[in-house]
């Protein structure tokens, strides 16, 4: 407790130096700070950041790096299964070894049950650091950069790990804040701090030193902090703390965040726990019946430790880890990094994708194609405005500034970048849609040029340049615009509006104000084409079940344009204003009839993935910007690409190399594979487990003597988890993938509860044959007219045909549990799980026949046996796969 107690106060005395030193950054004037930290506005000198480094430490949060080794292996050898066996083997060890004479220990209980925590942990452990090596491959591919000045060269971008204390950051939309950092300019700042507040509105950050008094570094505005990310505006500012020593970095010392919990794994984990349950539950049963009804209880109470053993499925976790691992590698071919595990089971699930139009459906290769006059006609001019407005902004470069700078390099306008000067500008934001800059030319004469949508532009344009003079924009005119508009629109093209105003209000007062009273002087057109692929992987995506649903902040009209190029038939389409007069119950009626939304706010975005996912449907968010950022967060599958801003790939699970649609597909594919061969393991093992319960108490009640050994049963089970080794590499039915598939647990209990009773009914079947025919018919008379010597044999010859007869009936129901069709004929397992399922079976029929045999007290079966046996597999399988027909044509389906 003193340790607790002192580890605690150290936490608060190291929380409390971070804030102290927070607070003093907040009140500290920028030259004191330049003092401070010996840095300068133009950044740090090369050689001076490596000392920085060394003085402060590097930008790492402890609890970011991987595991150890030795917390990989805790995890992968310790869960409620192998607690059970760790139980079983400690007792049975004191009983076999420890407390047995020299003349009767026998170690060979705990080897099994040592061998069978060896080869789940073992393979759940493997299986995980492959792929966590696949998984940092790719990942080393996806850097998340910063803007920094660094002296000489200027600004440079570099991984956020490097940043160090002192160093001069440059923030844009789209950025994640890569340390705890003071702002020393800002222009329309915006930033959210819900990760580290949970305050889910941006807060308006400033540079300015507000005489603030509160002792909590969060509320004070001149500071932005490591986890947070900025929504819109920009800023320069300087880091003052990094790694564990900022706020989150304090934060996560004291705790792990914990994911919430999918429906999966909530399903995966009340499946063992009922399963552990159960097995509790059976244990005494057993050992009471076979005490009371044998005599030896020491013998009772081992055979009822081997139930014990057998009921636990101690290879799921293994099982669920090796599905999980193996879709992630088979996606890692596929140039995808999956930083969540459980996100490929959730592409399984999905039954609804939202993507962004522009780099999704398009190919993310912006090109300017005209730039125009009110009339449509060419107008080189349009274009200068348009490259000084991109050229000077300072926030996020988006693929059309980009495509502005390039097509003006191209028109050889590069005297324009000599020729005027920036003197300020107001960044985007996702609600103006605009953003403007002011320049100066070489006679200080200023003007203030902005771009953006054309709705938007048109409510501060009052005037526009119309027939060579500036009239005001009258109902015609606004008419005339719209249609030249709608016109381009309607070929795919995505238009912007361009605006100036001349001799602006001072310089240093500028503000979203001062977009008003502008002149509209013309318009750009811009075409982003439609991906070959995208029509294909839509179509692919449509037959697996998975509806596409398009949520862009585009046009209506461009939108309809793309979703005809790629055979997105337009059943109902709402703009983002319809959106926002609709309650919650409305938008909920209405996400299920509309596959299209256009005009959508990045709020916008996220309450229809919201809405979709309260319809019950699971949801897939597919974008690049930090419009989708927040969207991608509610969804149940984040996708992003490598090249998207930081938030949306930090907000995504899967991140894709390349930007393809077809990539999706196969994730679907992967993550249902995942589903169906994780769900065959727990309803065989549920099914198996409730079936042997009915076979152990009836033999325990009515036969003289254990149905089986302890170390039978022990020996019986290891070969039967051997066996299951590659159910993750087993084939799936075509028919099965094409429909999405989420958890339900009500299944298992059906299926349990239809399927496992039909192995009871001849394992009860083979207790009667070898009781009263074959093994009197071997020694000549029934078990109590023997000899002492003729019944061991007697019990021997028994324990090895039910040996034989138990692990081929539950072994080959690996194959009836498998599909719905006919095994063997309609329906393969995989090369793998049939090579394995055929040795297991192949061994133990061998068994009795060996010198481990006779080690495990079995005798050699005589040749009358197999014909019974045979026979008896045989009605088995028949009956398995009638009841299984019986139950699809009941329930729907069978896994």
């Amino acid at each position: 407790m003193n340790n607790r107690l002192k580890k605690a106060s150290q936490n608060t005395f190291r929380e409390d130096i971070i804030k102290e030193e927070l607070l003093l950054a907040s009140n500290e004037d920028q030259n004191a700070l330049f003092r401070r930290f010996s840095a300068s506005l133009n950044g740090y000198d090369e050689d001076v950041v490596e000392d920085a480094r060394d003085k402060y430490g590097k930008n790492e949060i402890t609890h970011q790096k991987g595991d150890s080794l030795s917390k990989r292996l805790f995890n992968a050898f310790i869960n409620p299964f192998t607690v059970v066996l760790f139980i079983l083997a400690a007792i049975s060890l004191f009983t076999d070894i420890i407390l047995a004479s020299p003349a009767d220990k026998n170690p060979r209980s705990v080897i099994i049950v040592a061998v069978m925590v060896l080869l789940s942990g073992l393979l759940r452990f493997v299986q995980e650091t492959r792929s966590g090596r696949e998984a940092e491959k790719l990942g080393e591919m996806v850097k998340t950069t910063i803007m920094v000045r660094r002296n000489p060269c200027g600004k440079v971008e570099i991984p956020i790990s490097e940043v160090v204390v002192g160093d001069i950051i440059i923030l844009a939309a789209g950025d994640m804040v890569p340390a705890d950092v003071r702002i020393l300019q800002a222009k329309d700042l915006f930033i959210s701090q819900s990760s580290l507040t949970g305050e889910s509105e941006p807060i308006e950050k400033f540079a300015q030193i507000n005489g603030e008094t509160g002792k909590n570094p969060l509320d004070r505005s001149n500071l932005a902090f490591m986890g947070s990310n900025v929504i819109s505006g920009s800023a320069v500012a300087i880091a003052v703390a990094v790694g564990d020593k900022t706020v989150f970095g304090s934060m996560a010392r004291q705790i792990t965040a914990e994911k919430t919990s999918t429906s999966f794994e909530k399903g995966v984990n009340s499946v063992s726990w009922i399963l552990i349950r159960f097995m509790l539950f059976m244990v005494p049963v057993v050992f009471f019946i076979n005490g009371f009804t044998k005599g030896n209880w020491i013998e009772a109470f081992l055979f009822a430790l081997s139930v014990a053993v057998g009921l636990t499925p101690e290879m799921l976790p293994m099982i669920v880890s090796a599905n999980l691992a193996k879709g992630a590698m088979a996606m890692s071919k596929q140039n995808v990094v999956v930083k969540s595990l459980n996100s490929i089971q959730n592409f399984g699930a999905m039954d609804v994708l939202c993507t962004d139009k522009t780099g999704t459906l398009t190919k993310d290769k912006v090109v300017l194609m005209y730039s125009l006059d009110i009339h449509g006609n060419e107008d080189s001019r349009v274009l200068r405005h348009a490259f000084l407005n991109s050229y000077h902004q300072t926030g996020l470069k988006n693929l059309m500034d980009l495509a502005i700078i390039k097509h003006a390099d191209e028109k050889e306008m590069i005297e324009l970048r000599k020729d005027y000067r920036k003197v300020d500008e107001i960044p985007f934001d996702f609600n103006r849609r605009r953003m403007s800059v002011v320049v100066a030319d070489k006679t200080d004469k200023t003007q203030l040029i902005t771009k953006g949508a054309v709705e938007e532009m048109l409510s501060i344009c009052p005037y526009a340049e119309y027939g060579g003079k500036i009239e005001p924009i009258t109902d015609a005119i606004k008419k005339e615009i719209l249609s030249t508009v709608a016109q381009y629109n309607g070929d795919g093209m995505r238009v912007l509006g361009v605006a100036q105003k001349t001799n602006p209000s001072p310089v240093g007062a500028f503000s979203v104000a001062d977009e008003s009273d502008m002149v509209l002087i013309g318009y750009l057109a811009f075409l982003d084409p439609p991906k070959e692929s995208t029509a294909e992987a839509v179509r692919a995506l449509s037959e697996y079940g998975v509806a596409v649903k398009i949520l862009t902040g585009d046009n209506d009209a461009v939108t309809r344009c793309i979703c005809r190029k790629v055979g997105i038939k337009v059943d109902n389409l709402l703009l983002g204003s319809d959106v926002g007069e609709m309650s919650d119950a409305e938008l909920s009626s209405a996400v299920e009839d509309t596959n299209v939304f256009a005009k959508l706010s990045p709020q916008q975005k996220t309450r229809i993935v919201a809405a979709l996912r309260l319809n019950g449907h699971t949801v897939g968010f597919m974008g690049d910007g930090i419009n989708d950022a927040a969207a991608m967060k509610e969804a149940d599958v984040g996708i992003s690409v490598d090249t998207a801003v930081d938030i949306a790939k930090e907000s995504a699970g899967i991140i894709l190399l390349e930007k393809d649609l077809t990539v999706l597909e196969r994730g679907v594919i992967e993550g249902r594979k995942t589903y169906a061969n994780i769900i065959k393991y727990i309803k065989m093992t549920a099914s198996s487990n409730f079936g042997n319960m009915f076979s152990v108490m009836a033999a325990s009640a009515f036969l003289p003597f254990l149905p089986m050994l302890p170390i039978q049963v022990l020996t019986l089970n290891l070969i039967y988890d051997i066996s299951c080794i590659t159910i993750p590499w087993d084939n799936v039915d075509a028919d099965y993938l094409k429909t999405p598939r989420k958890w339900d647990a009500s299944s298992i209990s059906k299926f349990m509860l239809w399927i496992g009773p039909v192995s009871s009914v001849f394992d009860i079947l083979t207790f009667l044959v070898m009781y009263f025919f074959i093994c009197p018919l071997v020694f000549g008379g029934n078990y109590h007219t023997l000899g002492y010597a003729a019944q061991l044999g007697f019990v021997a010859l028994f324990h090895a045909g039910w040996f034989v007869e138990s692990l081929c009936s539950q072994t080959l129901v690996i194959h009836m549990i498998r599909t719905p069709l006919i095994p063997f004929i309609q329906s393969r397992a995989s090369w793998q799980l049939t090579t394995l399922t055929t040795l297991g079976i192949a061994v133990g029929t061998a068994i009795p026949y060996t010198p481990l045999g006779k080690a495990l007290y079995m005798i050699p079966l005589p040749g009358v046996y197999f014909p019974c046996l045979i026979a008896t597999i045989f009605l088995y399988m028949i009956s398995a796969t009638t009841l299984k027909k019986a139950f699809v044509k009941r329930y729907g389906e069978l896994l």
